[in-house]
């Protein structure tokens, strides 16, 4: 009996024990139907339901909101926006509480043959779209504006350079009582690249947004680099990063901003091709305070076959959609590459990894392309190709998108993360806080896509080594960023409780304060909303903590529960036989002859 208890508790053991698991599925059919057709814009929870939705683009004149469901298709097309001019083509969505009231807005940026980027904006209006009052701003713009919280009033505001005026000038329009105001936004004028790669993103690790610009450089092809770090609520020049591309690069890509080595600080990643044709490509990052360029991915090669980045077009430059896909605490990237050698062009994961060569021995680590990804070589013609919390279970899944054969439309693909390892994550969004228990006509105010936000965590692995991340909350909002209005932070394979987890916000012009809120002891696995209301009392901020298992933890309580049933099974037997042999020996006594009696 004890051999057999032994045995049933080894199996258990290595049933529920340390593995790994890396496969997609294809869940499309689940999510969308039949309407998986459109380009993916922009990700946002717009009727306050905790639950993130898709906005979708289709044939340049139409936005679809795709609102998530409990059942099947999980996705339901249910507001449409098509009351735009006839000869604007929509170039972008940015989703966001443009005027204060907690609700979701919908910003949309479209363009006129003109080359002209005109704003529109449609008001949020109790979980629906006011389409009749929709505004339409009165300056056009060079390229794409970045939507960022300029002023740190929490309430989103647009930044660009304003198309018409005689020397480039960057402005910035409030619209917090739905009229446009206008103010110029940085001294001396800068003079953009398009497209650009702007950033609203911490760059020194003091918990307050920065500005990042790429600016025209001496050639049109090629740009160059600023950063305006905010002091006090205002932003000043000053030299954080590089200010030139790799001396190697020919063709550069979008700027991303990641905690690429897991030390806190966000770094800068730069996809790039090393010749006119993009037959050679590269990924460089450098690290604030730094003043090279580290190569990070340079190997292309699956064995006989080169890859290389397909060279961006107006409409969709070259650039990497970052997130942690293992949940070990280093984010990876998805990337779309072609073969040089053909016209087959396919999506491919990028797994940060421990560096194994001597191009990146300063930064520890690198990225490796994984070849064998069968589920994503099987999607032909992709195009872009992103990462989406698909069942907000804290494993970020996939979208790509395929040019449709024979069609100019777009075919969406969802790929299921089925990754399974004792691997655990913290999953953060943060609101505005501009209302908690009083929001205006009682709505909720969970739908508001903030800009700005800097999360980071601390806390000790399992071997008990200290483990740093962070990530900016949608610091890039033009040429398709498709962040998500959440950062998901990997904690690896520890499953102790978060030790530290810092958040903060923009800053006032002349608050010299940080407006920054720690909280100690968070669960793993967990999605922590954070409501820094008041903002100048970050004491005063309220997180709510929502629980999500994982694959382990419902595997340990499986093996729990048929421990149990099988030790009461035992029970049950033994106290059986204990019954018969008392029924027996009371039939025995019966039966027996009393010679007392005698």
């Amino acid at each position: 009996m004890w051999i057999f208890n032994v045995n049933v508790l080894v199996f258990l053991i290595c049933f529920v024990g340390p593995y790994e698991t890396l496969a997609l599925q294809d869940v499309t059919a689940d999510l969308f139907g039949t309407e998986n057709f459109g380009t993916v814009a922009a990700f946002g929870d717009f009727n306050s339901d905790k639950q993130t939705d898709i906005f979708i683009i289709r044939e340049q004149s139409e936005v679809v909101i795709f609102l998530a469901d409990l059942k099947t298709p999980y996705f339901k097309p249910k507001v449409h926006i098509n009351l735009l001019p006839s000869d604007h083509t929509i170039t972008s969505v940015v989703p966001g509480d443009y005027d204060g009231d907690s609700q979701m807005d919908v910003l949309l940026t479209t363009q006129l043959k003109s080359k002209d980027t005109t704003v529109f904006i449609f008001w949020g209006n109790n979980q629906t779209l006011d389409m009749d009052g929709r505004l339409e701003l009165n300056k056009t713009f060079e390229d794409q504006p970045l939507v960022m919280d300029y002023n740190g009033d929490m309430i989103p505001d647009i930044f660009g350079v304003i198309k018409g005026s005689s020397t480039p000038s960057a402005e910035v329009c409030y619209l917090t009582k739905r009229n446009p105001v206008w103010q110029n936004a940085l001294s001396p004028p800068v003079n953009m690249h398009i497209p650009h790669s702007n950033a609203f993103i911490d760059l020194n690790k003091d918990f307050t947004a920065d500005l990042f610009l790429t600016v025209q450089g001496p050639t049109p092809q090629g740009p160059k680099f600023e950063t305006w770090i905010n002091k006090d609520g205002n932003f000043s020049r000053m030299d954080v990063l590089p200010a030139d591309p790799p001396s190697a690069a020919r063709l550069v890509g979008q700027s991303s901003f990641v905690d690429f080595d897991g030390d806190g600080y966000q770094d800068h990643l730069l996809p790039v091709c090393l010749d006119e044709a993009c037959q050679n490509s590269a990924i460089f990052l450098s690290k604030p305070g730094q003043k090279t360029w580290v190569s990070v991915l340079w190997e292309f090669n699956q064995k006989d076959t080169l890859w290389g980045f397909v060279p961006g077009k107006p409409g969709q430059p070259l650039g990497l959609h970052l997130g942690d896909y293992n949940l070990d605490g280093f984010p990876d990237a998805l990337v779309v590459l072609r073969n040089t050698s053909g016209s087959n062009q396919q999506a491919f994961l990028l797994e940060n990894v421990p560096c194994k060569n001597p191009n990146c021995q300063s930064i520890g680590r690198m990225f490796r392309i994984h070849w064998d990804q069968s589920d994503l070589s099987a999607i032909p013609h992709a195009t872009v190709a992103t990462f989406f919390d698909i069942y907000e279970d804290g494993i970020l899944d996939m979208l790509v998108l395929s040019q449709a054969e024979g069609r100019d439309g777009l075919i969406i693909h969802a790929l299921k993360n089925n990754f399974e390892a004792d691997a655990y994550f913290v999953k953060v969004m943060v609101l505005s806080g501009l209302c908690f228990n009083d929001c205006p006509e009682e709505v909720k105010p969970f739908g508001v896509n903030q800009p700005g936000p800097y999360v980071m965590y601390t806390t000790v692995d399992s071997n008990g080594y200290l483990k740093n991340a962070s990530a900016g909350q949608l610091s890039q909002s033009a040429h398709f960023a498709l962040q998500l209005p959440y950062t998901v932070l990997g904690l690896g394979r520890s499953a102790n409780f978060l030790d530290h987890l810092y958040v903060g916000i923009p800053r006032l012009p002349g608050d010299t304060d940080i407006r920054k809120q720690e909280w100690t002891a968070i669960i793993p696995n967990s999605q922590l909303i954070v409501i820094p209301y008041p903002h100048n009392e970050p004491r005063s901020w309220s997180a709510k903590l929502y629980l999500t298992p994982s694959n382990s933890v419902l595997l340990t309580a499986i093996a729990l529960i048929g421990v149990c049933v099988f030790i009461l099974v035992i029970i049950g037997i033994l106290h059986w036989q204990e019954k018969k042999a008392d029924d027996r020996e009371k039939r025995q006594e019966a039966h027996r002859f009393h010679f007392d009696a005698m």
